[in-house]
Parts: C-alpha cells; structure tokens; sequence
C-alpha cells in the first residue's frame, strides 16, 4: 500500500463518497476494499469482485474475500466472482469503479483465457456504471509509444493505449494525477523485480461516463 498521505489523495481522486456504490476489480489482499467499506457506510456498497479468471489461484481469493466480507462492520461489502465480463450481471449499478494494478491484465493470456478482451471489459464498464459514474484505473506504466506490448513480459502498459482503448467505448477522460509519477523508472523492468517492486511509475487516470 501507500503512505498515508498519497492513500489519502487517491480516495479523493476516485471520488467515493459517504453511500456510494463501489466495484472493487480484482481486490486482491483487501485493502481498498476496507478503505472503501469505510467511506461509503452502511448506506453505501462495495463490491469486491474477483473475476473467475483468477479465482483458482491458490491463495483462494474469493474465500478471502468472504472472510474480509464477516469482518465486523463489513456488512456493506458483497462478494461477487464471475467471467471478468460478466460483472453487470451479478452487481449493481456503481457510482465509482475502481481498478489497480490490474488494467494491464486485460492484454494477458491469463485473463484472456474465456475469450474477454480490454474492449469487452470497458464495454462491461460502461454498461455498469451510471450516468456520471467514475472509471478510475492507476497501473504500471510502460515506456511512452510502446502499446500494449509489455503487458505480459513486464506488467506494464502505455498510459496512451490506456487512454485510447477506454474513450473508444465512450468514457471522457475527467482527470489524471502525477501523484505516483517515478521520473527514475526506466519501464523496462518488470514490476516485481528488487529496486523497483512498490515504486513503480504509475498512471492516474479518472473517466467518466456523461
């Protein structure tokens, strides 16, 4: 996670708010799941939504999810698991959908596997989220004018191609932060390795739908 202060500045980035209605894409350890279910409120929702893509990694992330799901005061998290494209069909409409990390997953083999593709996926977003409603992706960045070519050899993605491809399906970009920029990362490691895991250079961006 982040300190405190860029933590901070990312929950006033994705707009939630007291009763909004989250999507929480791929959540991974939980941690924007809590921080969301502790904005939005027992008026508000949090769908934590493990696509089936990944559900049979064997840290079991949907069991993990249910268990943050029986956390005292989470009654306003749903856990929810189904094909990545599928998510319209088992949430509800979303005020905000959020997505870290795990954009770039969308040109990989692995999520690629039942045939979903990064056009089906913002299409799905698309149709989900209401009028107004906020797509916010932060992702590792790739070096400026190489695509989609690096997301499965590096996990990285060009923030232009991230751009592209969401305002294809009809989002408008509302805002972009410099706040994870890391002008020291030469984008042509891949993100786990030492000397660069957790300080990767790192795209902001915040569509919406009109």
């Amino acid at each position: 996670m982040y300190d405190q202060s860029k933590q901070s500045e990312l929950i006033r980035f994705s707009r939630v708010d007291a009763g909004s209605t989250v999507i929480d894409v791929y959540p991974g350890d939980g941690n924007w799941t809590r921080l969301f279910s502790d904005i939005v409120g027992l008026g508000g929702w949090v769908y934590s939504f493990v696509p089936a893509e990944v559900a049979h990694f064997k840290n079991d992330p949907v069991g993990s999810m249910r268990t943050l799901a029986k956390e005292p005061g989470r009654e306003n998290v749903v856990v929810v698991s189904a094909d990545i494209v599928a998510m319209p069909e088992v949430t509800q409409p979303a005020d905000v959908l959020w997505l870290h990390l795990f954009y770039h997953d969308l040109h990989t083999a692995l999520i690629q596997a039942r045939g979903a593709t990064a056009a089906d996926f913002n299409r799905a977003v698309y149709k989900l989220l209401k009028p107004g409603g906020y797509y916010v992706i932060v992702d590792h960045a790739a070096a400026a004018g190489s695509g989609t070519s690096d997301t499965q050899s590096l996990h990285r993605i060009d923030p232009a191609a991230v751009r592209d491809e969401v305002e294809a399906a009809g989002f408008v970009l509302d805002a972009q932060s410099t706040l994870l920029v890391n002008k020291d990362d030469s984008h042509s490691i891949k993100v786990f390795e030492p000397g660069i895991k957790g300080e990767t250079d790192r795209l902001a961006y915040r569509f919406v739908k009109p």
